[in-house]
């Protein structure tokens, strides 16, 4: 597979300021100042929907490209998505939409893959549009995949690879998937940074569907699986 040969972007990531400060916070190991001004940003009518796209998400995106350019650690990198991931689960409550669409999704890490921050995202969005959600997590099998399939029965199931190097995963995943349901497989979304590179890829490895970040994954995902639903 010549397309999965695509590698991570290397160019600085432009931060609004809120987001810089963030990171900052973090990189100096002031976790609990990072999550004041998150806090603070909030009383002052950010919504969680807009933190998420505007703030972790990029800030995510930064320190991946900083840790690929050897500016920072991996115990840095995994400092702040520990940190970004124990607020998102502070936040929780306040996501669940009491609104309910009847859709259900499961997600997953392709594989090894141990970048679930950005798949985690993608899942709250869905949950803050009504959706039900069931994350697996990260090296997951294609026989505990197709059992939550069975399981759960969704109408999506999204896989995300944030390294090159998993995406034949992704699409080894896909095929199971396909053979496994033959007359009534799911829909399936792939999403992360090989996608967002080559934005053909997720045709290549068998996808229904593909989004650069969780905003457009719900939207996208909507307009498959239920097109005609009222917002």
């Amino acid at each position: 597979m010549s397309d999965t040969t695509a590698i991570c972007s290397q160019e600085e990531i432009v931060l609004p300021d809120l987001a810089r400060r963030y990171l900052a916070g973090l990189l100096a190991g002031t976790r609990e100042q990072a999550y004041q001004l998150i806090r603070d940003a909030l009383r002052g009518g950010l919504s969680i929907r807009d933190l998420y796209i505007t703030i972790f998400q990029p800030v995510q995106y930064e320190i991946g490209r900083l840790w690929l350019i050897n500016r920072v650690s991996i115990a840095e990198e995994n400092f702040c998505t520990a940190a970004t991931q124990s607020f998102m689960l502070e936040l929780y409550s306040e996501i669940l939409s009491s609104r309910r669409s009847g859709k259900k999704l499961v997600t997953a890490c392709a594989g090894s893959e141990t970048h679930e921050l950005g798949i985690r995202m993608v899942t709250d969005f869905f949950e803050m549009d009504g959706w039900d959600t069931w994350f697996i997590g990260s090296g997951v099998s294609s026989e505990q995949l197709i059992a939550a399939i069975e399981q759960r029965k969704p109408d999506l199931v999204a896989l995300s690879a944030t390294m090159t190097y998993h995406v034949p995963k992704v699409q080894e995943l896909i095929a199971v998937i396909k053979k496994a349901f033959p007359e009534n497989a799911p829909r399936i979304m792939v999403g992360g940074m090989p996608f967002n590179t080559v934005p053909e890829l997720w045709r290549t490895v068998g996808a229904d569907l593909w989004a650069v970040n969780a905003d457009q994954a719900v939207q996208a995902a909507n307009d498959m699986v239920c097109p005609n639903r009222e917002v």
